[in-house]
């Protein structure tokens, strides 16, 4: 079988490209395009640990640039395609909304169209628990219609699964939108709260929290979201959808004010804290309804958030200390 991973130097896309791959059942190819958003070093890390396994097979490409990318899905003709690339990132969507609709919604057609142009058996992509936007309704359930998205990022997610309703319904695809809520873990990203966090305790740097202390957020340890991820790709599906989509969390939603506390616990250490207003762009709390995906797959996320801050910061230690 051979399957197509988008993003796969990105953090999710690192991580399933490397459990993916370790299985010889299966032919992993992944493209990334090793952009500067955050450092690249951190990107080629990933990339060089996945390469270790001989069914992984690395391609630096554009998801823009039409015409290569039309050639390498021609000559794999991949059975499933997981669309993971993506600009990241609510703050830069504000004063750069461009280059989200190049990438996140330019280039998702391009990687859809040329999906279904191969007729693959299935199309699975990262959305983002950012289209449920500043709601009220906690916690935020599937089928929960919310058009008040708060970045461009959240809309061109949005308009993401706009577009795979479309193709699902017209072209018969089996498509999964997963809607990922705030996934940390192992090699993540350091524009993220726990990398910034534990960098600016650990060196005795001043650590900005904003809406001064009131945001909450369901934290996503990356082992569950895989897991729970894995069972979704090879799904047999005989539901009679041909469209769903899945929240990804841990069904709890914490303040960030309470994983400080956490944090500053594991490291002995006390964070010196600066409370801000709240940011443009930001929502108040994020809390998923996991129903769905316990009731279809039986999922249990096994990293509750103390074990997976633990998990976190020692990886923190032997890769930057």
């Amino acid at each position: 079988m051979k399957i197509l991973i988008t993003g796969c130097a990105g953090f999710i896309g690192f991580h399933l490209s490397l459990k993916l791959s370790r299985n010889k059942n299966y032919k992993i190819f992944g493209i990334d395009n090793i952009d500067n958003y955050y450092d690249k070093n951190l990107k080629l890390d990933r990339l060089n640990i996945i390469k270790k396994n001989k069914n992984f097979h690395f391609t630096k490409l554009n998801i823009n640039n039409k015409s290569k990318l039309n050639k390498y899905f021609k000559k794999n003709n991949f059975d499933i395609v997981i669309h993971l690339a993506a600009q990241a990132g609510v703050r830069l969507s504000l004063t750069n909304p461009r280059k989200y609709f190049d990438n996140n919604i330019s280039g998702f057609f391009n990687i859809i169209e040329l999906s279904r142009l191969i007729n693959v058996k299935k199309f699975i992509f990262a959305s983002s628990s950012s289209v449920y936007g500043d709601s009220k309704l906690f916690p935020s359930k599937e089928n929960q219609y919310n058009e008040n998205q708060k970045s461009f990022y959240a809309f061109s997610k949005k308009i993401n699964e706009e577009i795979s309703i479309s193709y699902s319904n017209t072209y018969d695809m089996n498509i999964s939108a997963i809607r990922f809520f705030t996934v940390y873990g192992p090699y993540g990203r350091p524009d993220m709260l726990f990398f910034n966090l534990v960098n600016s305790i650990l060196n005795k740097k001043q650590f900005n929290i904003y809406n001064n202390g009131k945001h909450f957020r369901d934290f996503t340890y990356i082992d569950d979201a895989i897991n729970i991820l894995t069972k979704i790709i090879f799904n047999s599906n005989n539901n009679k959808n041909k469209f769903n989509i899945y929240n990804i969390g841990s069904g709890k939603s914490y303040s960030l004010l309470f994983v400080v506390q956490l944090v500053e616990k594991i490291l002995n250490k006390k964070a010196n804290i600066k409370l801000i207003n709240k940011q443009e762009g930001d929502v108040i709390k994020t809390h998923a309804d996991l129903s769905l995906i316990r009731k279809k797959f039986k999922y249990k996320n096994k990293n509750h958030l103390s074990k997976g801050i633990k998990k976190y910061i020692d990886w923190f230690k032997y890769y930057y200390l």
